[in-house]
């Protein structure tokens, strides 16, 4: 940083706000649970973002700019702008660039609200709410929207604030990802609103490979004529087993085959068949051992063809050099506000964090939800901490309201 951070808005005034006000962001968040928006249901993808935009305006009034980007098989990105105060002359002038990134689709099919279980109290008696992308992360983009409209209240200054929501994060950000990496690079800084990890922010994430790996044999007839046949089965199979041993826990790597099809008829030697293969790497080294030793497999039967798609999703990410002065900013501003502590952690997931790090720019992850159960039955979140969580955000915009970096 080449100058002081603008003071923060008065700590104790700002978190006693949002503990008035957080049974209407705990209204806010249902609302946005009890729209479904699965990834692969686009009508319901373009209510949800209707319904999160018009919440916006609600909380925020009518944005100084604003942007949808179609998403074609993907929900739609849309972007809100919001001129900050700053420090300036006039709105916007000298204020500071914050992007803060929330994806609205979740991984549960539409119909999953129906069915869901409201959890009880946990073992020391704390509330949990749970619903389907509760978690991970519609808490996320409530707490946003709620933290930009307290530190506005607050009368300090404010940066310029970029809303950017996505609506196919959880299958890869496949239509999104060149808008977030553009929107970063107007920014001066990144939040990503997705959960914490048991409250503490994430600096570091493994990079995703999603593969879809091919087997093309020779059919024949089981009965008749076996031996003609090549089985594409058989050697996706092969394939799948030494896949998994390539795999490195002790260095971050994992690879798990979760899809595989095959074959046309029972009675038919399969002449073709498909693996879809998640990996995990935390390093760019791992990732080019993966890629060498997957390709270097063979299977026993030479007239089965292997094809693989190595579709390297999200870059690994790491605390870069950008990122650890916007950490200590996130802790002073938790410091101030009276929290014990705000601890930083490595996580296997990854999120659109991942390509902002990879461009070497300033991202905090993991500023949302306090909860946990992301991607399962019992994802719930902790409405106890839905104001210091508010209220942690809307610091660190009191914060930025001068770039973080020179």
């Amino acid at each position: 940083m080449t100058e002081s951070p603008a003071p923060a808005p008065a700590a104790a005034a700002l978190t006693a706000r949002a503990q008035e006000v957080s049974s209407r962001i705990v209204d806010d968040i249902l609302t946005l649970v009890r729209q479904e928006t699965s990834s692969y249901d686009l009508p319901g993808l373009a209510t949800g973002l209707d319904l999160l935009r018009e919440l916006t305006v609600q909380r925020l009034g009518r944005p100084d700019h604003e942007h949808r980007y179609p998403g074609g098989e993907c929900g739609d990105t849309l972007t809100l702008t919001y001129a900050g105060t700053g420090t300036g002359a006039g709105a916007g002038t000298g204020a500071g660039h914050v992007l803060l990134v929330g994806h609205y689709d979740t991984v549960w099919p539409t119909g999953t609200l129906a069915g869901w279980e409201q959890p009880g109290a946990s073992e020391d008696g704390r509330e949990k709410l749970g619903g389907p992308g509760i978690f991970d992360m519609k808490t996320g983009l409530a707490q946003g929207i709620w933290a930009l409209k307290l530190a506005r209240e607050s009368g300090g200054p404010v940066p310029t604030v970029t809303f950017l929501f996505n609506g196919d994060e959880e299958i890869g950000s496949l239509s999104s990802r060149p808008v977030i990496e553009e929107a970063a690079q107007k920014a001066d800084v990144t939040l990503v609103l997705e959960p914490t990890a048991h409250g503490a922010v994430k600096t570091a994430r493994k990079g995703t490979g999603i593969f879809q790996v091919t087997a093309t044999g020779v059919e024949a007839h089981a009965g008749l004529a076996p031996q003609d046949g090549a089985s594409a089965i058989t050697a996706l199979s092969e394939f799948v087993v030494a896949a998994a041993k390539v795999a490195a826990p002790d260095r971050g790597t994992t690879i798990n085959t979760g899809l595989f099809r095959g074959g046309s008829a029972i009675n038919v030697v399969a002449g073709q068949a498909t693996a879809g293969v998640d990996i995990r790497v935390s390093s760019e080294a791992e990732q080019a051992r993966v890629d060498e030793e997957l390709d270097a497999i063979k299977v026993s039967d030479p007239r089965v063809r292997i094809d693989i798609d190595h579709a390297w999703n999200r870059p690994p990410m790491t605390l870069n050099a950008a990122s650890a002065p916007l950490l200590a900013l996130a802790r002073e501003v938790a410091l101030d506000q009276e929290r014990a502590s705000l601890p930083d952690t490595a996580v296997g997931g990854a999120s659109d964090a991942n390509f902002v790090a990879a461009l070497g720019l300033p991202v905090l992850c993991g500023m949302g939800a306090v909860g946990d159960g992301a991607h399962a039955q019992g994802e719930f979140i902790y409405p106890d901490t839905v104001p210091a969580q508010t209220a942690l955000v809307a610091g660190v915009l009191g914060r930025l309201t001068r770039p973080l970096r020179g």
